[in-house]
């Protein structure tokens, strides 16, 4: 039982709600892409090191995935609402400091901040939803409207950011947080009822910290890879990771409250759409790194214009996601949500045959492909998971989509980034011309190839530039085979593992509670 009483269909005000709750979820995730366009502005002011220019495009995301899950289950002890109003006030708070930070060491900091209030806001708009919205197909419109705005605010980040930096300074894309959560304080405790579990548990703040070192340890090691490719130190760090990961559970399995519920996450309502999810996004971010360079070096599109046109597959977005929330009212959501990943896994086989010539429409209908059948296919399973979770659980449910998610790109930009710099360098290899200064460096990315040919004569560095981007994108292409295969398996998974489960799914959620009493 929650200690909310809720209506059976919600009404203006639970919509109203959920439109002020999209605020602050897009900001969030737009706060993980803002800095694309800011970081040269602010490495000329604040003069950070190549180390400390990482870590001020990093902290951010870092803290805020290794969070979400420990923020997920507090909210559920201590009320969603409040954990918003909390979250609300410190990323406006660290926005402020962020904005007129004036050395790097306190920006890093200040990120770091960002991403705990991050982590307090995303899994708690998600569980407030499932307790807003107890109608099946109500909160299937309500979580659709969620999915999407948060993959719209990674979109928008970079647009936004390039139309600040056009007229303000770099701390400008951290003020407009500001307003947006002021807004939301004054808002949320008019609009939003409270929601906990009924009977709060001691925070078990153990799990938190293993939980949170597990994430980061495993996320951050996974990026160094992707990065400079295999050394020790981010072996050492998944190593540990995966120890305090192992640790985490076994402690799950002990402890009378435990942060994450593993019978939850065993039933296929729920663990179905959590790997099903972290398959597609692994699928998603590893290729979007790719898309976004092949934009701009070798389509030769500015960073802002570049920005401009990846908003075109939001079309494919807005056509796709209702028409797979539509059909799933007639059939298994299990079929439409199959139909979405494999919709999405053509979108990759299709950019697999993107050429340095090819035209820019044919890329854009490609990732408009792959965007809309995943976003149609995502909003579903996170229904489909919500749903499964008793009301009680929502926030700690939400946590685990999230973190699953945010580990699913994480390997996905390791591996499917990996799989296209090896291609490249293999293909540089063999047709880099001779006696080029820097070949290591010409070999090794395509933006090493680039600043390398800005100091070559004309027709050696259009030389250079034409074999790096021919590497740079026959990568790509083996990358999208990579892509399509991973998501064509969260097709299958779908289809084969989860069908009859959006049936039982509420149901089993409203006996949790009965049998926990």
């Amino acid at each position: 039982m929650e200690t909310n009483t809720s209506r059976p269909r919600a009404g203006r005000k639970e919509w109203t709600a959920l439109g002020v709750l999209m605020l602050p979820l897009a900001l969030v995730s737009m706060d993980v892409s803002v800095l694309y366009f800011a970081i040269p502005y602010i490495s000329q002011d604040l003069e950070p090191s190549a180390t400390q220019q990482l870590w001020v495009l990093d902290m951010y995301g870092f803290v805020l995935a290794g969070l979400l899950i420990p923020m997920g289950a507090l909210g559920d002890r201590l009320g969603r609402r409040k954990l918003v109003l909390v979250g609300a006030a410190l990323f406006a708070v660290a926005s402020a400091a962020a904005a007129y930070a004036h050395t790097a060491e306190l920006l890093i900091a200040v990120r770091a901040l960002l991403g705990v209030g991050g982590a307090a806001l995303m899994p708690s708009t998600l569980g407030v939803i499932r307790n807003l919205f107890h109608d099946a197909r109500q909160r299937g419109r309500a979580v659709g409207l969620w999915t999407a705005v948060m993959t719209t605010g990674i979109s928008l980040g970079p647009v936004v950011s390039g139309l600040l930096l056009e007229h303000f300074w770099w701390g400008s894309v951290f003020l407009i947080n500001v307003p947006a959560m002021a807004l939301l304080l004054v808002l949320v405790p008019f609009l939003v009822p409270e929601s906990r579990a009924a009977r709060s548990a001691r925070f078990d703040l153990l799990s938190a910290v293993l939980s949170l070192g597990a994430l980061l340890l495993v996320i951050y090691g996974i990026k160094e890879w992707s990065r400079h490719g295999y050394e020790p130190l981010p072996a050492l760090a998944v190593g540990a990771g995966l120890v305090l990961g192992a640790v985490f559970v076994q402690r799950q399995r002990r402890v009378p409250h435990p942060v994450i519920d593993l019978g939850l996450l065993g039933r296929r309502a729920f663990g179905g759409p959590v790997l099903a999810n972290l398959l597609a996004m692994f699928a998603t971010v590893g290729m979007a790194v790719f898309v976004t360079q092949y934009l701009q070096s070798v389509v030769g599109l500015s960073p802002f214009r570049a920005a401009l046109w990846s908003l075109v597959p939001s079309v494919g977005v807005a056509c796709m996601a209702p028409a797979g929330a539509a059909l799933a009212q007639r059939i298994d959501r299990a079929y439409v949500m199959g139909g979405g990943f494999l919709v999405s896994a053509c979108g990759f086989l299709w950019l697999s045959q993107v050429r340095t010539d090819s035209a820019l429409w044919f890329v854009l209908a490609g990732a408009s492909l792959y965007a809309g059948g995943l976003v149609a296919a995502m909003t579903l399973a996170n229904e489909l998971a919500l749903g499964a979770a008793p009301p009680e659980r929502a926030g700690s449910a939400a946590a685990v989509l999230e973190s699953g998610q945010e580990l699913g790109g994480a390997l996905g930009m390791a591996i499917l980034g990996s799989v296209g710099a090896a291609a490249y360098s293999r293909d540089m290899a063999g047709a880099l011309p001779s006696g080029v200064p820097q070949a290591d460096a010409v070999r090794e990315t395509l933006g090493g190839a680039t600043a390398v040919a800005a100091h070559l004569p004309h027709a050696s560095a259009d030389a250079v530039l034409a074999a790096a981007r021919d590497a740079f994108t026959h990568g790509m292409g083996i990358a999208a085979v990579g892509a399509s295969a991973v998501m064509a398996g969260a097709g299958l998974l779908s289809l084969t593992w989860l069908r009859g489960a959006g049936r039982t799914a509420d149901a089993g959620a409203e006996r949790e509670p009965a049998a926990a009493a």
